[in-house]
C-alpha cells in the first residue's frame, strides 16, 4: 500500500511528502479500505521537534503523508530539485476538503480543541459548506491520552460512520494521537490540521495571504501569542534555516563530485 502514496524526500532529516492540494484529495478519495490512512502537515516546527524527539519522528515517518505546511518546508523540497512543489498546509486544505467531500459523500469527525471552540468550527462549517455531513465530534480531555482515551475516541468514531476525522490538537499532540490510534480506525483518513479550528472559529486571526506565501505566516503568529510561541519561532527557525543551508550545499557539493568522478 505504501507504493500508492507519494515519495518523499528528506528536508532537515523529515521525509517530507512530493504532493499538492488536489492529488491529496484524489488520494485520500481513493484511500485504502483496510487501514487507516495518516496525513501529517509539516511545518518547521514539526520537522524541529523530530529531531529531537524519536517518538515525533517515529510518529512523522509512520504517517502515510506528510505535506508540506509551511513554505519553508516547501523551499526545502523545491531545493532537493522538486522545483514546483507548492505548500500544502492543513487550514487550506481543511476548507477545501470540506467542499470537496460533498460531492463525494465524506462524512466528517472533529476531534480537538475546546468545547466552545469545536462548536463553532462544527456551525461554521455547516453554515458554509451546503450539504456537508457531520458526524460527530469530541473535544478530548487536555492531558496526554491515556489507552481508554484511545479506546473510547476509537469506538466513537467507528459507531460514528465517519470517512474523514479531522484532529486539531496542535503538534505534535495529534500526531502521537493519530499513530496510536490509527490500528483501530481502518478505512478512516486521519489528519492532523493544528491551528485550522481556532482558524476556522475565528479565535485565532490567520496571516494575510501576502504573508502565508512569503513565508511570514510565523511572524504574524508570534505576534500574537509572543510569550507561548517564542522558543518555536526565534529559535527554531533561524536554525532550521541554518540546517536547511547545510543540507544544500552538502548536497551541491556531492553532485559536483559525483561530475568529476564521471569526467
Amino acid at each position: 500500500m505504501k507504493a500508492d502514496f507519494p515519495a518523499r524526500v528528506p528536508v532537515v532529516g523529515t521525509p517530507i511528502s512530493v504532493t499538492t492540494v488536489d492529488d491529496l484529495l484524489r488520494l485520500i478519495d481513493n484511500r485504502p479500505a483496510d487501514r487507516a490512512t495518516v496525513v501529517a502537515f509539516c511545518n518547521v516546527h514539526s520537522v524541529m521537534t523530530a529531531r529531537k524527539r524519536s517518538d515525533v519522528a517515529d510518529a512523522l515517518r509512520g504517517a502515510d503523508i506528510a505535506a508540506p505546511d509551511g513554505m519553508p518546508v516547501a523551499w526545502g523540497l523545491r531545493a532537493a530539485g522538486i522545483r514546483d512543489q507548492p505548500r500544502v498546509d492543513g487550514p487550506t486544505f481543511l476548507q477545501r476538503a470540506l467542499a470537496y467531500g460533498v460531492d463525494h459523500d465524506w462524512k466528517h469527525f472533529f476531534f480537538g480543541s475546546t468545547p466552545a471552540t469545536l462548536a463553532k468550527v462544527v456551525d461554521r462549517a455547516r453554515d458554509t459548506v451546503p450539504g456537508i455531513s457531520i458526524v460527530g465530534s469530541v473535544s478530548p480531555p487536555f492531558r496526554e491520552a491515556t489507552g481508554q482515551d484511545i479506546s473510547e475516541a476509537a469506538e466513537q468514531i467507528t459507531s460514528s460512520g465517519a470517512d474523514i476525522v479531522w484532529v486539531g490538537l496542535g503538534m505534535p499532540k495529534q500526531e502521537l494521537w493519530m499513530h496510536r490510534v490509527r490500528d483501530r480506525l481502518p478505512g478512516v483518513a486521519l489528519l492532523g490540521v493544528g491551528a485550522a479550528f481556532d482558524f476556522i472559529a475565528g479565535t485565532t486571526q490567520r496571516a494575510p495571504g501576502w504573508m502565508q506565501a512569503s513565508g511570514l505566516e510565523w511572524l504574524h503568529r508570534f505576534s500574537q501569542e509572543p510569550r507561548r510561541l517564542w522558543r518555536r519561532y526565534l529559535v527554531n527557525n533561524p536554525l532550521y534555516m541554518t540546517l536547511l543551508a547545510r543540507d544544500i550545499a552538502v548536497a551541491r557539493l556531492s553532485a559536483g563530485r559525483g561530475v568529476e568522478d564521471r569526467a
